[in-house]
């Protein structure tokens, strides 16, 4: 079992640049070169530390969530204005809710937007979903000792979010065993602004976004998306990096549970000065979408190398993963999967007779490759290393062929419909569409303009990849 390392909590995965170079001159304190990003959107010390030093950061509380029982909120603030989002969930509004909240949580909190695929909606403990009335949200359930995840009978205020959850927190002595008695212990205990569930949650299918490079927002602003594969980001770098966002007065920077992270809002005049930074320090933004969309135990090295070994297949054979995500877990994990595709490590037996006996792993998969469905399938059991990237590359084929067709079964869908093809160019690096009958208006170009009446110079509207980079696809559209 490998020591649990120091956390420091960040609320909603989202800091400002003042408080990240703060943190990075605590980490050099520290003896440290580089700090780590946790799938809770925390800052993780990734090396062993001198406790006998922590008096000398009084501005920082070092945790361990195991022994000391505090976890981190997780949110979906890194997700606003740059995805799909709901309407009246803006980054200010994030800002507001996550600010209620003042104590030190003992459970798992998420507050997610559903719209967005960036942040899983159910890993928490106790999870805040946007609904469609502004300011309520659903909430979902999965109290320490429950096997399922329940819905709450009811849709939360924004403003009480935070003196339910500590209510609920108070109330675990109880035991509660189902979501009726939460509810009435916590209508007992406190007065709320409740409005009646009218509609169940609905979550949309959308596939895994590209969250890397440099990606415009409008017409005069940017967002930088950065990944580093073995999760040590450069405490140089980042102070660095710290400065010139005060410099752009650019307020907040966010952490993603894929151990990346955002800054929004570089200003289209300092967009130069942003990409002269990155080349200073060797900076690699055009990670292929292979290596993004996997989700790692913090400083394990025996998983990092099993994900390179597939990766590596992956590429070889050509295979595209765009949509789906992959988690490497081991067998005496206690978080909760929340990607499309499992790759489980079984727990080894002993060696027999002077032979050491080789690892193997069982795959599972979500319920229609959608974590949100929280129901996961067992593909195979107790495999080979070797084994997997064919079944990998299986369940991948198994993905893009039953795309779709499940939900519109489950939905009930007519089967009265009408396929056409139509032909458009796909940017290779963060999988954005130029279509000839909408045009680009973004970028000034009219609907029917065909792709080599487009100027030499023209880019992705999403990551500005030069032209070349957009490849001729022919996409299957269901009229119904």
């Amino acid at each position: 079992m490998m020591d649990e390392r120091y956390r420091l909590m960040i609320n909603g995965g989202v800091l400002s640049p003042g408080e990240l170079k703060y943190i990075c001159e605590v980490a050099e304190g520290l003896g440290l070169d580089a700090i780590s990003f946790g799938s809770r959107q925390d800052i993780i010390f990734p090396e062993r530390i001198d406790e006998s030093k922590f008096s000398q950061f009084d501005k920082v509380q070092f945790v361990k969530p195991k022994r000391d029982g505090i976890e981190n909120i997780a949110s979906s603030y890194v997700s606003a204005e740059i995805l799909p989002s709901t309407s009246w969930l803006t980054s200010d509004r994030y800002l507001y809710v996550l600010e209620q909240f003042k104590h030190h949580p003992q459970l798992r909190i998420n507050v997610t937007d559903p719209k967005q695929r960036l942040v899983p909606l159910f890993t928490g403990n106790v999870n805040f979903i946007a609904s469609e009335h502004e300011d309520y949200w659903y909430l979902y359930l999965r109290l320490p000792g429950w096997k399922k995840t329940q819905m709450y009978p009811a849709l939360i205020y924004s403003w009480d979010m935070d003196k339910i959850e500590l209510t609920i927190e108070n109330i675990l002595q109880e035991e509660p065993e189902t979501i009726e008695t939460v509810f009435d212990l916590v209508s007992d205990a406190i007065d709320t602004n409740n409005r009646t569930v009218d509609e169940p949650l609905e979550v949309p299918f959308y596939p895994f976004p590209y969250y890397e490079g440099m990606n415009r927002i409008g017409t005069d602003r940017y967002w930088l998306g950065l990944y580093w594969r073995n999760n040590r980001y450069d405490l140089k770098f980042l102070k660095v990096m710290c400065e010139l966002c005060s410099e752009n007065k650019i307020g907040k920077i966010s952490i993603t549970p894929w151990k990346s992270f955002i800054v929004k809002g570089i200003p289209l005049h300092s967009k130069l000065k942003w990409e002269k930074l990155l080349g200073k320090f060797g900076i690699n933004v055009r990670h292929s979408m292979l290596e993004m969309n996997w989700h790692l135990p913090v400083n394990d090295k025996e998983a990092l190398s099993l994900k390179k070994y597939l990766v590596t297949n992956f590429d070889q054979n050509d295979i595209s993963t765009y949509g789906l995500t992959f988690g490497i877990t081991n067998y005496d994990s206690d978080t909760y999967n929340f990607t499309s595709i499992v790759i489980e490590k079984n727990r080894q037996p002993g060696p027999i007779g002077g032979f050491k006996i080789r690892d193997t792993y069982n795959l599972l998969y979500a319920k229609n490759f959608d974590p949100n469905t929280r129901e996961y399938i067992m593909h195979v059991q107790d495999v080979d290393k070797v084994e997997l990237p064919g079944l990998l590359m299986e369940l991948s084929q198994l993905y893009f062929e039953q795309l779709g067709t499940e939900r519109e079964e489950e939905n009930g869908a007519v089967s009265n419909k009408e396929t056409v093809e139509e032909e458009v160019y796909q940017c290779s690096e963060c999988m954005t569409v130029y279509n000839e009958i909408y045009g680009d208006m973004t970028q000034g170009i009219p609907p029917n303009t065909s792709f080599e009446s487009l100027p030499t110079d023209y880019e992705c509207s999403l990551c500005e990849a030069p032209k070349s980079s957009l490849i001729k696809k022919t996409i299957v559209k269901t009229i119904i």
